[in-house]
C-alpha cells in the first residue's frame, strides 16, 4: 500500500506504535465547547513535554483559528488544491502545540467526495509520524464528513453538557460510532457542569441507556470512558473573549485545572479505551 494512503492506525503499526496517537474530538451537538476542548487539551498535553498538532477537522465551518486568534494566510484547503506545500499550513499556537487550519464557509468541503477522502487521508498519514499527538477537531453531528474525519482516529472523545439536547444528541453519536465504526469504548468529557461530580451522573444516565439501546454489530457492548468534567466557569467566557487559551492566560481556574486533569488521563495509557 502506498505510505501516504495507509490510515493512522495502519501507520501507527507499521511504525511499531511510534506514529502519533490520533485523538478525534467531537459531539453531537453544536456549542458544547468542542473546539475549546480540543485547542486546551492540546495545550495541555503540550505542557507533559509532547509534540502536539492539532487538525481543524471541521472542513468548511472552521472556527479553530477564531479560538486561537490566528489569521492564516495559507489554510488546508491551499494545500487540497495544490497551492501550497503541507509545511507552509502549519502554525505554531499559543500553548505550544502546532495547528493546521481549515478554511471558512467552503462548500465544497461540507459533503464527502472521494477526492475531499483521499486529500485529507493523505494529510493525516503525512502528518503522524512527525507527532506524539494529533487531535482532530471535528464537525458536530453525524455527517458524513464528521464521520469520515473520526473513523481515522485511535480514539475518540466525545463533549457533552448537561443540557437534555446535548445528551440527545452524544447518545445519537454514541449509537452511530458503536454501529458504523465498530466502537466498543467511547471517551467522554462534559463540559460546563454546575458542580463537582456531574459528570459521573451524565455518564451514568448517557451509559445506561447505551447498555440498554446500543451494541457493535457483532453484539458487542459499548463502554464509555469518563476522562472528567469542566466546570462552569467565568473565566472560560473570558479566554473566549479575548481568543486566549484558557491553559495560557487563566491556568488557575478551575476549568483549566479540570483540562489538565483531562490531559493527564488522555497522557495515560491504561486510561486508553
Amino acid at each position: 500500500m502506498n505510505e501516504a494512503m495507509k490510515t493512522p492506525s495502519e501507520a501507527r503499526a507499521a511504525s511499531g506504535g511510534k506514529n502519533a496517537w490520533v485523538l478525534a474530538v467531537t459531539s453531537g451537538k453544536g456549542g458544547v465547547g468542542k473546539t475549546f476542548v480540543s485547542a486546551n487539551l492540546a495545550a495541555g498535553l503540550a505542557k507533559r513535554g509532547h509534540r502536539v498538532l492539532v487538525l481543524d477537522a471541521d472542513l468548511g465551518l472552521a472556527n479553530l483559528d477564531v479560538v486561537l486568534n490566528l489569521f492564516p494566510k495559507i489554510t488546508l484547503h491551499d494545500v487540497f488544491t495544490g497551492k501550497a506545500q503541507l509545511e507552509e499550513a502549519i502554525l505554531v499556537a499559543p500553548g505550544g502545540f502546532s495547528v493546521l487550519l481549515a478554511g471558512s464557509g467552503l462548500v465544497e468541503y461540507s459533503r464527502l467526495t472521494p477526492e475531499v477522502r483521499d486529500k485529507f487521508q493523505a494529510v493525516l498519514a503525512t502528518l503522524v509520524p512527525r507527532y506524539d499527538y494529533v487531535v482532530l477537531d471535528t464537525g458536530a453531528g453525524i455527517s458524513d464528513v464528521v464521520l469520515y474525519a473520526v473513523s481515522l482516529a485511535d480514539e475518540v472523545l466525545v463533549v457533552a453538557t448537561p443540557e437534555p439536547t446535548s445528551m440527545t444528541d452524544a447518545y445519537a453519536t454514541i449509537k452511530v460510532l458503536a454501529t458504523q465504526q465498530r466502537r466498543r469504548t467511547l471517551r467522554l468529557v462534559v463540559n460546563q457542569v454546575a458542580k463537582p461530580g456531574d459528570g459521573k451522573i451524565i455518564a451514568q444516565q448517557l451509559q445506561n441507556v447505551v447498555d440498554r439501546f446500543v451494541s457493535t454489530p457483532q453484539g458487542e457492548s459499548v463502554r464509555l470512558s469518563l476522562l472528567g468534567d469542566i466546570p462552569s466557569d467565568p473565566s472560560v467566557r473570558e479566554a473566549v473573549q479575548r481568543r486566549q487559551l484558557l491553559l495560557e492566560s487563566l491556568p488557575g481556574s478551575a476549568a483549566a485545572r479540570a483540562i489538565q486533569a483531562v490531559a493527564a488521563r488522555v497522557d495515560t495509557p491504561d486510561e486508553r479505551g
